[in-house]
């Protein structure tokens, strides 16, 4: 089965250069984190610091076609080494270098409660996302973070907050810089945090779309992006089932 694979893959590579989304390289970079933690947002602003590139005039399709999304595609285009893909996964062992984008939890879940409903509709029940996990991947919020707080194959991490991106885009893109040993000037760190901004990125949706035939049509992505949306958006028993597992979560890195 393994040779028949490889047969497979051989013309796909050879006439167009493709590589399997699996084939990586231990120098590659992966930006991590749970689900709606702001990874389509930090995989623009990876896309514009690596490349040297103006976010305001890419569409999300060149943005994935930079910086492939794992889940998203069998194969991609390498373009160098090393390169950068989106992931949710748990930790893995060939994930050697991680950029974990890590948001407060109770917003994640709004988020990805509206990513649900515009999804599946009505056959959504919030609390019980909350409370069995149901419809997310890859599990629970505080699941997620825990493991890579565990690091258990001894990953190279960087955690990037979402509040801290929102706050100080810049610094944090020099943090990242820091990290990928990346020589980048303040005045190319600031054209990708405004081209990235959640107005610019809004903008293009409403103009292009997502171009992603995986998601509705008639609904945005790029929803709203605030802190604290659980504040006016979660009610009170649905925080009371999340408090329940993700307290302590939340409570370890300062949400609470």
């Amino acid at each position: 089965m393994k040779f028949f694979k490889n047969w497979l893959d051989r013309p796909i590579r050879r006439h167009t250069g493709l590589l399997p989304i699996a084939q990586t390289d231990p120098d590659d970079v992966f930006i991590v984190g749970y689900p709606k933690s702001g990874h389509t947002w930090m995989q623009t602003l990876i896309a514009g610091t690596v490349y040297g590139l103006d976010p305001g005039y890419l569409s999300y399709a060149v943005v994935d076609d930079l910086i492939p999304d794992v889940h998203a595609r069998s194969y991609y285009r390498r373009y160098g080494t090393p390169m950068h893909f989106k992931s949710h996964r748990l930790p893995q062992p060939d994930y050697r270098r991680v950029i974990y984008v890590l948001r407060d939890g109770r917003d994640v879940m709004i988020s990805y409660y509206h990513h649900l409903k515009a999804l599946y509709g009505s056959a959504i029940d919030f609390a019980t996302v909350v409370r069995t996990g149901e419809h997310v991947y890859p599990g629970k919020w505080h699941e997620h973070v825990e493991a890579w707080k565990s690091n258990p194959y001894k990953a190279q991490i960087l955690v990037l907050k979402y509040e801290d991106l929102l706050d100080d885009p810049v610094k944090q893109l020099g943090r990242v810089c820091d990290f990928l040993t990346l020589d980048r000037s303040l005045s190319l760190l600031k054209l990708v945090a405004e081209g990235s901004s959640f107005r610019s990125m809004r903008a293009r949706e409403e103009e292009f779309g997502l171009q992603d035939e995986r998601w509705p049509m008639d609904q945005f992505f790029i929803r709203r992006g605030q802190l604290g949306s659980h504040k006016d958006e979660m009610p009170g028993q649905i925080l009371d089932l999340f408090m329940t597992d993700a307290a302590e979560t939340l409570r370890d890195f300062a949400y609470i």
